[in-house]
């Protein structure tokens, strides 16, 4: 571990570089440029607010909190957003990345940290403006929005875990990135982002308790919707799952790296 992390460190340059290039060429051609990375987020959260707070008229069970249905979805779906991402990329990144792999020689690992980056930089952009629709509607939930930092944490190492250990299979066996955006898509609704999951059957409650995601998403609702700290002991099945998939991830990819060269 030592020793990555010097690696990466060494890199930084090219990391970074990395990072600004992929930021400026997702823009290139637009007109508003990085304006739409403020614009989506700010219409999504507007989008959700006037339409469920106000048209609708949502509610959680036992809140009666205007604004609490609205925060309750936008904290799961930001959150989720970012675990998808990390996915996405995380299963795709040997593959988009082939030509960099076969003409330059550098440390491997500094792709994953590429993906994470990339995806924590658009996720701060999406949340800072959440935090400021927090503040300014009497909802910032104060000292507990300071456990934001460990769960993001555990999201990201569960999400790249994951997302590392399909890119390398997916560059042996193309099905696996689309057999996984397809159960991606299943995988949303089985976790507790657009309903709270007080209000399903029981036997229903005890299956979804293996969703890794469902400690994580509900942290996240639990200290923006409630203002409490989160309940830490939900946390450790997905961390200890996403620390064996990074360590399974990595296997992988150093055991079949020169194959991987060859199939790309």
């Amino acid at each position: 571990m030592v020793g990555m992390a010097r690696t990466i460190w060494r890199y930084r340059g090219f990391i970074l570089g990395n990072v600004k290039r992929e930021f400026q060429v997702k823009y290139q051609n637009s007109i508003l440029g990085a304006a739409w990375n403020v614009l989506n987020p700010l219409a999504m959260i507007t989008v959700y607010t006037v339409i469920f707070s106000q048209v609708m008229k949502a509610k959680l069970p036992g809140v009666s909190d205007t604004f609490a249905y609205s925060i309750y979805l936008c904290a799961g779906i930001l959150t989720w957003g970012l675990f998808s991402e990390i996915i996405a990329r995380g299963q795709n990144v040997f593959i988009e990345q082939a030509n960099l792999i076969k003409k330059i020689s550098f440390p491997r690992i500094c792709l994953p940290i590429i993906v994470i980056i990339n995806g924590l930089l658009n996720f701060l952009i999406v949340f800072t403006l959440f935090t400021l629709f927090l503040i300014l509607t009497n909802e910032f939930p104060g000292v507990v929005f300071l456990s934001i930092i460990p769960l993001t944490l555990v999201l990201v190492i569960f999400a790249i875990g994951l997302g590392i250990t399909l890119g390398v299979m997916n560059v042996f066996f193309r099905d696996v990135g689309m057999l996984f955006s397809i159960i991606l898509q299943f995988w949303f609704w089985l976790t507790p982002i657009v309903y709270s999951p007080a209000i399903l059957p029981a036997q229903f409650q005890n299956i979804i308790r293996f969703n890794p995601m469902l400690g994580i998403i509900t942290s996240f609702q639990r200290v923006l919707v409630q203002h409490q700290w989160p309940h830490w002991p939900d946390l450790i099945y997905p961390l200890a799952l996403g620390l064996v998939l990074c360590m399974l991830g990595m296997r992988l990819f150093v055991k079949h790296s020169g194959d991987m060269v060859d199939e790309l």
